[in-house]
């Protein structure tokens, strides 16, 4: 029993923490293997105490594990940096918490932690095997292991866990002291969800209403709207840059691979294997190879079109050939079909990179920077016969043709490189690349003459909404005295009344936006009601009210602790992060990981290629 703990509690080999930051929990793993940081030490500082490599190590580790497991392919260099640095910001808030329990005074009891172990088992626990009984956890059976089956090893890990994890919960308590939802507030969040309006409306489009040779603007204008807005034309950093990219998208040999498999699959079951058990060997869709890939009664229409057209055309119970969609690959077999509905189970075989040209296009990468670095970028991309693309890159925007988002790639170039140098190669999700820069721009200021564009624009949206505003008043008071806004509809005036909702304050309006004037306006007024001349979204609208539907309080009340729970939960999490955030913005942070962890421009490993490498 003791054996089937240990594989199924991996969690007692790390110690959980709440961190306060989005979520309210999260853990960060502690080196119990006593490895070292190679010689490294110190790496930083936070408020006097030091941030040791092993504890930022044993995070980045950890994070790293919880990563993986999200996805099947291996961590990319651009999320291993990404992760350098979400590991360095939770050691940070780690030390500014355990600083604020000894300013606190906060400590745990032995008591307290004894009635913790006993009837609050962590997360983890509850969901282990050995303590559920028919599909729950079962509290009897936990503490009855406690009792007679936990060894020392097992009982000193949930002590430690304990440990870190009471203090913490009553710091939490402490910071979020006091919310408590007013019934006015719940009232009041439910009422914009659930209050509905039905609305007749007119749009007045000052874009198309007033012509653009009737508004002048004027230079002056153009000036006094620039100083006044200098910062709305702040432009970041930007480089001209060139690029060899390397696709990891499969090949035509990797498609190849996968239809002969696909083919094999199919002749194992036409040779009298169980289709059910191939299936829950073999298939990728996880959800249907769980049910030996049986997809259940679906109509036609909604798959695929290739595969619809095999489900609804094919001999009920035979093993169709491979047929491929974007998915990949699916052997298809019919269980049944009834007019526009079938039954049918399928095994999928997805087209992605074999082992052998998943080394080939890493040995690919691997000659590519070693080519890069000795030769430069266009002599490498020659000798392996890779194209060369130039384009501009923006820091505030980094993002690459074929690659995708490129942090990291950008981080090298606006601050580590210099016009001509040529870079690692890094890799993303979609591709291996390297970059060379040619030319780059620092952050600066648009200057007057190529902002004159877009200020010039925005100036004549401004005149031409007072304009509309001005000639909407005169037929606001027309559709008034006539109670309807078709009083003012017609062909001369080229306007249409148009139809909305019904719809909630939260809603998006076709035509009117979302959490704009219009839509607050439309639940300001009574029911056959016509608005003045409201202005939003760039245009301009007279709203007359049809049907207002009042939320339903009964239902209401009946949901209403439910409702209080989520709120308080919200703005919980939002005053946990504003209070780590004021933490972080006081303390003595000191971060020497480029000083220390990359001495004389070397990298630190995984920050450029994979580790196969």
């Amino acid at each position: 029993m003791m054996r089937q703990m240990r594989e199924n509690t991996k969690w007692i080999m790390m110690v959980t923490a709440i961190a306060f930051v989005g979520l309210m929990v999260f853990e960060w793993g502690m080196d119990i293997t006593g490895q070292s940081g190679g010689g490294v030490g110190e790496i930083g500082k936070v408020n006097g105490a030091p941030v040791t490599y092993d504890r930022y190590q044993a995070t980045q580790r950890n994070l790293s594990d919880q990563l993986q497991a999200t996805q099947t392919e291996p961590l990319t260099s651009q999320q291993y940096r990404d992760l350098e640095q979400a590991a360095w910001d939770e050691v940070v808030n780690q030390i500014l918490i355990e600083e604020e329990l000894g300013r606190r005074g906060i400590v745990v009891t032995d008591d307290e932690v004894r009635q913790a172990a006993r009837f609050s088992p962590p997360p983890e626990l509850r969901q282990n095997p050995l303590f559920m009984v028919d599909g729950a956890f079962n509290l009897q059976a936990y503490q009855s292991f406690l009792a007679t089956s936990a060894d020392e090893a097992l009982l000193f890990q949930l002590e430690a866990y304990y440990r870190d994890v009471i203090p913490r919960g009553k710091l939490m308590r402490q910071v979020t002291s006091g919310i408590f939802p007013s019934d006015a507030e719940l009232w009041s969040h439910y009422q914009d969800a659930n209050e509905m309006v039905t609305i007749r409306y007119v749009a007045l489009d000052p874009a198309t209403r007033i012509p653009d040779a009737q508004v002048e603007i004027s230079i002056d204008e153009l000036e006094d709207y620039y100083d006044a807005h200098r910062s709305d034309f702040q432009i970041p950093a930007r480089a001209q840059i060139r690029a060899v990219l390397l696709s990891k998208t499969p090949t035509p040999a990797d498609t190849a691979a996968a239809l002969t498999l696909a083919q094999d699959i199919r002749q194992e079951i036409q040779d009298g294997a169980d289709f059910g058990e191939v299936a829950s060997r073999e298939s990728t869709d996880a959800a249907s190879a769980a049910q030996g890939g049986d997809l259940g009664t679906f109509a036609r229409g909604q798959m695929v079109p290739a595969f619809d057209s095999v489900v609804f055309n094919a001999r009920i119970g035979r093993t169709s050939e491979p047929i491929q969609t974007r998915f990949g690959f699916h052997i298809v077999e019919v269980m049944s079909r009834s007019g526009d509905t079938a039954q049918a189970r399928h095994i999928l075989v997805p087209i992605e990179r074999t082992t052998d040209s998943e080394l080939d296009l890493l040995g690919m990468a691997d000659s590519l920077e070693a080519l890069g670095e000795a030769s430069g970028l266009d002599e490498a991309a020659g000798i392996l016969g890779l194209e060369v693309a130039t384009q501009e890159l923006s820091e505030m925007f980094p993002f690459l043709a074929g690659a995708g988002q490129i942090g990291e790639g950008s981080d090298w170039v606006f601050r580590e490189s210099a016009p001509g140098e040529t870079s690692p190669v890094f890799e993303t999700t979609q591709a291996f690349y390297s970059l060379e820069v040619v030319e780059s721009e620092p952050a600066g200021y648009m200057s007057l003459q190529r902002a004159t564009p877009s200020i010039e624009q925005l100036l004549r949206m401004e005149k031409k909404t007072a304009r509309v505003t001005e000639l909407g008043a005169a037929l606001v008071d027309r559709a008034r005295a006539e109670g309807t806004l078709d009083a003012i509809a017609g062909e001369e005036e080229e306007i249409e009344v148009r139809d909305a909702g019904p719809f909630s304050r939260v809603d998006f309006v076709p035509g009117l936006g979302r959490n704009n004037s219009a839509i607050g306006i439309a639940f300001g007024l009574d029911g056959g009601e016509i608005s003045g001349v409201v202005s939003a979204n760039r245009n301009v609208f007279i709203i007359q009210v049809v049907e207002r539907t009042p939320a339903d309080s009964t239902q209401w009340e009946e949901g209403r602790l439910a409702q209080r729970l989520q709120l308080a939960n919200a703005v919980r999490q939002q005053r946990l992060q504003v209070w780590v955030m004021a933490l972080r913005g006081i303390a003595d942070i000191v971060d020497r990981r480029e000083e220390v962890l990359r001495p004389s421009g070397q990298q630190q490993p995984g920050t450029s290629l994979p580790p196969v490498f």
